[in-house]
């Protein structure tokens, strides 16, 4: 089952240079694959195992981790069924090349993001905690979920065209309804991560992890 389970995935996995550093697992988006995130990887955690999937659903040819019926509409029963499907190749993966799953910060950009964001709703035992990057709400969860203990980094552009302020806004109320500690960090540009925004995740994970 657990080789099943991680063979579902094309993925890279890079093992930890430094103990004690969580292990990333880096989530692209849309149109991206397994080798986008690894330089953000080594940026945001010098040393962290790095494990990078890529997303096996596509549109138009285009690699993402879940279908979507119109851009910013999810499909909400497939988004559910991949993130249940991402959670145990983690597990699977994290038996195969050691490392622990209890130390596992999800690092995502947009929809790679939003599959992380639900992946704390549905298995918030699988994270650690999450760098969400340009993402969007994701669905509201059928009963309260536990995320006391798991710090969030949620990085959002006022001129993203594709997420409505408001929306990000729901996103990190929902966390911290969840209990989760979130930190937000918005600046002006548009969908896309900047220098400085990576200076203050990198900044997040050494104070948390």
């Amino acid at each position: 089952m657990a080789k099943d389970a991680l063979q579902h995935y094309i993925h890279h996995f890079q093992p930890a240079q430094e103990t004690n550093k969580p292990t990333l697992l880096l989530l692209h988006g849309t149109g991206g694959n397994e080798n986008d995130l690894l330089n953000l990887g080594h940026m945001l955690s010098p040393g962290s195992a790095l494990l990078s999937p890529r997303g096996n659903v596509l549109e138009n040819g285009m690699p993402r981790f879940f279908r979507r019926f119109a851009e910013g509409v999810f499909d909400i029963d497939d988004l559910k069924q991949r993130t249940v499907e991402l959670a145990d190749f983690l597990q699977a993966a994290s038996e195969e090349y050691a490392f622990d799953a209890h130390q596992v910060v999800a690092v995502g950009f947009s929809n790679g993001a939003n599959i992380a964001a639900s992946m704390l709703l549905l298995r918030p035992e699988a994270l650690a905690g999450a760098y969400l990057s340009h993402a969007m709400f994701p669905f509201e969860p059928e009963a309260q979920v536990d995320l006391q203990h798991r710090p969030i980094f949620v990085a959002a552009g006022r001129s993203d065209m594709l997420i409505p302020t408001e929306n990000t806004q729901r996103l990190i109320n929902l966390l911290e309804q969840q209990g989760a500690e979130v930190q937000a960090y918005w600046n002006n540009t548009g969908h896309t991560i900047i220098h400085e925004e990576v200076r203050e995740a990198r900044a997040w994970v050494e104070k948390h992890f």
